[in-house]
């Protein structure tokens, strides 16, 4: 695909929206967990919609959206498995695992996959997630991908 000036179109993540029925709460629990910057925030019909953020150093963004009920944030596997929609990438993974206990934050166990290592955490509307960090030699890490 090439765009008008007949280069190549490079397409980009460029948000990430997550439901939550408290947007107070949310706003705050998203801040103290996650580190985020807050970019902007909106209304819609003289209320509070949404508000969007990007993480210290990234431009990808990640928007709260109000809603009505819980929307669920991952998906069925072969069997029982679940999977998440998308996952938060760190370097060290034990900094961010214990962030998020000492505040208090439900996780799961570190599993170590080999070239990876995650864990699992929900947020104050049952929304789930996965944190990763990928091992200097797996072909997911950030390094790794630059040369593709």
């Amino acid at each position: 695909m090439k765009n008008k000036q007949g280069g190549k179109i490079m397409f980009k993540v460029g948000g990430i929206f997550i439901p939550v029925t408290n947007l107070e709460r949310s706003k705050k629990w998203y801040e103290k967990n996650l580190g985020l910057i807050k970019v902007d925030e909106w209304q819609e019909e003289g209320q509070d919609y949404g508000v969007g953020y990007i993480f210290k150093g990234d431009t990808v963004g990640l928007t709260l959206i109000k809603v009505e009920k819980p929307q669920v944030t991952e998906f069925s596997t072969i069997g029982k498995n679940k999977n998440v929609y998308f996952n938060f990438l760190v370097e060290d993974i034990m900094p961010a695992y214990e962030q998020l206990n000492k505040n208090g934050v439900e996780t799961t166990e570190i599993h170590d996959y080999g070239l990876m290592k995650g864990f699992d955490f929900v947020d104050p509307d049952g929304n789930s997630f996965s944190v990763v960090s990928e091992e200097k030699h797996s072909p997911y890490h950030p390094e790794n991908l630059l040369n593709l």
